[in-house]
């Protein structure tokens, strides 16, 4: 059996705890959070979420980039959204990298030429943080009174800690 045939067979059991509950398009805390789509860190629990409380988005790294600038425009502007949290984590493959390390990889082993592409690897997890708040801090499409947090999850003991934005 395959994992998404065993995804198949979990999700029926899924649909019985789920029940027929409409839930509204806008998500209830009007929150975005921003994250890694590392697969240690379990959001929703990890952070009190109900199903329909706020948008999580995820990429490699959690980092903010013009695809997530797009998503967070929709959620503010059409669904009403007025919170971002910008959460980062331990030991992330993002920083086991450099963007020259990884073109070499993949020009040897796809035979593909990225030129000058980054990945946005990085070494310090904090910095990350605040610079992804800044980012957002300097966006013309964020508007100036969404609140922006930060913080960094830790992966061998759940904790979420606090990231103030470095002046």
């Amino acid at each position: 059996m395959s994992y998404f045939e065993k995804y198949l067979q979990a999700n029926r059991a899924y649909v019985d705890l789920h029940g027929t509950a409409h839930l509204p398009i806008k998500p209830k805390t009007r929150v975005t959070i921003i994250t890694c789509m590392d697969s240690r860190l379990h959001v929703a629990p990890a952070l009190g979420l109900n199903l329909g409380d706020a948008h999580i988005l995820r990429n490699a790294g959690g980092r903010v980039t013009e695809d997530i600038i797009r998503s967070l425009v929709i959620s503010q502007q059409q669904l009403g959204t007025r919170e971002i949290v910008v959460i980062h984590h331990t030991d992330c493959g993002a920083q086991t990298f450099t963007n020259e390390e990884f073109a070499a990889q993949l020009k040897q082993n796809l035979h593909v030429d990225v030129g000058n592409q980054d990945f946005l690897p990085f070494t310090d997890v904090e910095d990350s943080v605040c610079h992804d708040m800044k980012l957002l801090k300097n966006s013309p499409l964020i508007p100036k009174d969404i609140v922006i947090s930060g913080a960094v999850y830790d992966v061998d003991t759940g904790r979420l800690t606090e990231v103030s934005l470095k002046k």
